[in-house]
């Protein structure tokens, strides 16, 4: 009898739901088997979200080639080279040098980027991401038509790692007022500006109450790392 890697029954139900709520799944594989992303794939899951670019860029070179690729971990501007050739959305920007980089990286592969501005909402030191003022310094003093092989199309966040769900809630709702603040300033005239990735397996029906229209959703899925 061959392993399963997932709850079948349980990843449907999810499934319909966010499908309902017209909320994207990013199904987190990252540290999982190229088994388990087939098993995924055979129950039509076309999202998938990785942390770590060495392995995206060896999972995305034997999987069907259908598949969208997110990278969601902290990427190093060294390793960009290696997922502009394919990947479809960088979650994780969060400095203006990455920024630069995934341009300058997407413009050898003639190519266009989508990506997220990560924000900082989380009371943890360890989470990467641009706080408020940085937000919108990047916003106000980058010319972005100096990087046209990008396209900044969101935010992400992430929480604090608590049971205190009253915290994580006002973090998320912190998130998407900046999110609403920033399309309207920065972004009024662009229909793209439409994603906010906030919400994981532990928290993402609080995220998608505070307006998330995009979760990143592993254990939940794949079982505890």
């Amino acid at each position: 009898m061959e392993q399963s890697y997932i709850n079948t029954k349980e990843y449907l139900s999810i499934r319909e739901e966010l499908q309902a709520q017209q909320v994207a799944l990013v199904a987190v594989s990252k540290t999982k088997p190229v088994e388990a992303i087939q098993e995924a794939y055979q129950l039509g899951q076309r999202i998938f979200g990785e942390n770590r670019a060495l392995e995206l860029r060896d999972k995305y070179e034997v999987l069907p080639k259908d598949i969208e690729w997110h990278m969601i971990g902290h990427l190093q501007t060294n390793k960009v080279k290696y997922i502009a050739p394919f990947v479809h959305l960088i979650h994780s920007i969060d400095k203006i040098s990455l920024l630069k980089e995934v341009n300058k990286r997407a413009a050898q592969n003639n190519r266009v980027i989508d990506v997220l501005i990560q924000v900082h909402i989380a009371e943890e030191a360890s989470k990467h991401g641009f706080d408020e003022t940085e937000l919108f310094q990047l916003l106000q003093e980058t010319n972005l038509e100096t990087l046209p092989n990008i396209n900044i199309i969101g935010l992400m966040g992430m929480a604090t790692f608590t049971s205190d769900q009253d915290q994580v809630k006002q973090e998320f709702q912190h998130l998407q007022r900046l999110f609403e603040q920033v399309k309207t300033t920065a972004f009024e005239a662009k229909e793209d500006f439409n994603v906010l990735s906030m919400g994981m397996s532990g928290d993402y029906l609080t995220a998608i109450q505070q307006g998330s229209n995009m979760v990143r959703l592993g254990s939940i899925i794949f079982g505890a790392r």
